[in-house]
């Protein structure tokens, strides 16, 4: 059996893997070879370098391994029509995401971005607004692992928290739940809403112009699911139209996003690069569920934790 990574792990995450399945061919290349992935039983990959001609070459894949949440970059109907076993790391960024998230709250709470620039002029200026996550209400768009996660997080803040899903049913480390076709009735009783959805048919552009018109003037938006759940120009209106109090994102429509974006020349924005999830434990968290995975592959069991179904995206 032959497992091709498509990138390098560090060497002390390589030799105990290595070492625990004597009976595997590992390959690592920081560079996709069709030669190699061509002998591939299981490619382990991020998802964004396989291509429709890659998998057409891949005459003896089996699983793809995708290390990330996200499977929206990898060539769904290619893969579907082979019958090729895909699975990811869900739940492997609700740790450092649910810190990004935290973080960027309490930051826009406590006046960190305020304490920063006057640093920076050198100034002793208590002239700007505080208040406290506390006692306040957070609205999660798409409550799944890193969605409860927050939840249970921004609880402990003393926040009482409100899920939105496709069923309605109940999620952890969410006070409420409602189905996602009711938003328009909770979104005025959230002091902070964080969409979380992933990237589906069902999800494209699912928020609106009057969604943020239904929002409270001083809300905190925080998209760290998709880019396209919103368009980038309803977005900037209402952002511009001032309906919300300020935005913070960390994906877009189109990345990375453009210079000429105009996100970028508003003050009620915060921008981050898609990078909430980076972590320097993040192959090591990925390998904490491959593992246990290939031990399951490897013995003839295709049960395995995180299967993703291609046609619905997640």
């Amino acid at each position: 059996m032959q497992i091709y990574f498509t990138f390098e792990p560090r060497e002390d995450l390589r030799k105990p893997l290595i070492a625990e399945f004597p009976e595997v061919n590992f390959v690592f290349d920081a560079k996709l070879r069709e030669e190699q992935l061509a002998k591939a039983d299981i490619v382990f990959t991020y998802g964004e370098d396989l291509t429709a001609e890659n998998i057409a070459l891949a005459n003896n894949l089996q699983w793809i391994f995708v290390a990330s949440a996200g499977v929206e970059k990898i060539p769904a109907k290619a893969i579907a029509e082979r019958g090729i076993f895909v699975s990811n790391v869900r739940g492997i960024h609700k740790k450092p995401m649910a810190e990004s998230v935290l973080a960027h709250i309490l930051a826009l709470k406590r006046g960190l971005p305020f304490i920063y620039e006057q640093q920076k002029k050198g100034e002793w200026n208590k002239k700007t607004s505080l208040s406290e996550l506390n006692g306040s209400t957070a609205l999660v768009i798409g409550p799944g692992a890193i969605g409860a996660e927050i939840g249970r997080i921004l609880q402990v803040f003393g926040v009482y928290t409100i899920g939105c899903n496709r069923s309605g049913q109940s999620v952890e480390s969410m006070d409420e739940t409602h189905m996602i076709a009711d938003l328009h009735k909770h979104l005025p009783k959230a002091d902070i809403v964080i969409s979380m959805l992933p990237s589906t048919d069902e999800t494209k552009y699912l928020l609106t112009y009057e969604h943020f018109e239904s929002m409270k003037d001083t809300a905190i938006f925080m998209n760290f699911g998709r880019g396209n759940v919103v368009k980038e120009t309803e977005l900037v209106r209402a952002l511009q139209n001032k309906l919300i109090g300020h935005a913070v994102l960390d994906v877009f429509e189109v990345e990375p996003l453009p210079n000429a974006s105009e996100l970028w020349k508003l003050d009620n924005v915060t921008i981050s690069p898609h990078f909430s999830s980076h972590s320097s434990r993040y192959v090591e968290r990925a390998l904490e569920i491959f593992k246990p995975n290939l031990k399951k592959w490897v013995a003839g069991e295709r049960n395995l934790e995180n299967k993703i179904d291609l046609l619905r995206g997640y």
